[in-house]
């Protein structure tokens, strides 16, 4: 077979012309109707936000996506594929809140939650015709004319009628999720959304000291976040690792055996050496008793997450403020502390009003004045 020799021209004009030729056939409606009568593959796609501009992230998962629908169209499928939009959530609004010169939710509100939204549903498909492009360019099958939308009350209408079935088949419960969370916005954030924003600071570290109930004896407890001591509920050491009971300086004090000589500079005497699951249940005071419990606490619980790398081995329990530390607390039925809100500020604590990651610096001096701070140190 003899090939005509390619013509020397600019390769959009061939994209042009092989676009324009697919649209004059409407080839996804011609790849459907070929099918019909044959087993349907569905295809709905997972809506990107729709008052975001595309990236290539969007074209290497549409490649995917268009390569699995083409692939079971050929395996004889009748396979329908409905675009989507997102509609809803944070990027929208705070997109909306950038064009108004607003700051934070009190002002949304000043602003009027009625206009707010209308602005919000008035932005969502501005870049609706660069999506459109892009998915011509690259040569993605999908029915743009007829989406769904999740701002349509059709749409919302069907989420509620779920979850009402979720609700009567006995699926739904009232409890407790522990997410990144963004004070500004006062809402939960995704995972992803935190990573996007990932930077390396200097953090205030402290050894702090708890003192067993009853006697003149402490725990030695390391935390990179000494904001969260006032949620504190339990204490938390590794059942199979070795703990000492020493005598320092006078004073005796738990620590895990391998991280003692890191953190006892000087020498100390070994009273006893004990695994992590035979301190369990053993009670301390309250650290800083600022917020009631309404359920028992304040005792050394176990779990294989704690690690021997740094710090003393022993970690304190915040289950308000941590996914491990709140599934211990549904392990050993522990109370959530929750001494913080919505924007980030102390409530009941001598910080009230303020916000807790500006106040390491005041925290660390309660607990030197109380006795209750054994080291400090800045890290990475």
């Amino acid at each position: 077979m003899t090939y005509q020799p390619l013509k020397q021209g600019k390769a959009c004009d061939c994209e042009h012309e092989v676009n324009s030729y697919w649209q004059e056939l409407d080839l996804l409606k011609a790849c459907v109707e070929q099918r019909t009568g044959q087993p349907p593959f569905v295809f709905y796609e997972g809506p990107p936000t729709a008052n975001g501009k595309p990236g290539i992230h969007h074209v290497i998962s549409r490649a995917l996506k268009d390569g699995i629908c083409r692939y079971k169209t050929m395996q004889g499928f009748q396979v329908k594929r409905k675009a989507g939009w997102d509609t809803h959530g944070l990027p929208v609004e705070i997109e909306v809140e950038k064009r108004l010169g607003l700051n934070d939710k009190q002002e949304i509100e000043n602003y009027g939650l009625a206009a707010f939204n209308e602005q919000c549903r008035n932005s969502v498909f501005e870049y609706e015709g660069a999506w459109r492009s892009m998915s011509e360019k690259m040569a993605y099958l999908i029915d743009l004319d007829n989406p769904y939308i999740t701002l349509d009350n059709n749409y919302v209408e069907t989420v509620w009628w779920i979850l009402d079935k979720f609700n009567k088949e006995g699926y739904i419960y009232e409890g407790h999720k522990i997410l990144p969370y963004c004070p500004r916005c006062g809402t939960g954030l995704a995972s992803h959304e935190v990573a996007q924003g990932y930077q390396e600071i200097k953090t205030n570290t402290v050894i702090v000291k708890f003192k067993v109930t009853g006697k003149d004896e402490y725990f030695l407890v390391w935390t990179t976040t000494p904001w969260t001591l006032a949620a504190n509920v339990a204490l938390t050491v590794n059942p199979k690792e070795t703990y000492l009971k020493v005598n320092y300086q006078g004073t005796v004090y738990y620590i895990e055996k391998t991280l003692a000589g890191q953190v006892l500079d000087e020498a100390y005497e070994v009273l006893e050496s004990l695994k992590g699951e035979q301190l369990e249940h053993i009670r301390y005071d309250q650290l800083m008793p600022f917020v009631k419990p309404d359920k028992d606490c304040f005792y050394v619980t176990l779990a294989d997450y704690v690690t021997t790398e740094d710090g003393t081995g022993i970690v304190h329990s915040a289950p308000a403020f941590g996914e491990d530390d709140y599934n211990l607390g549904l392990k050993y039925g522990l109370p959530v502390l929750q001494p913080v809100d919505e924007e980030g500020k102390y409530t009941t604590t001598p910080w009230q009003g303020q916000f807790v990651m500006d106040a390491d610096v005041d925290i660390i001096k309660w607990l030197a004045a109380e006795d209750k701070l054994f080291k400090k140190q800045k890290i990475d």
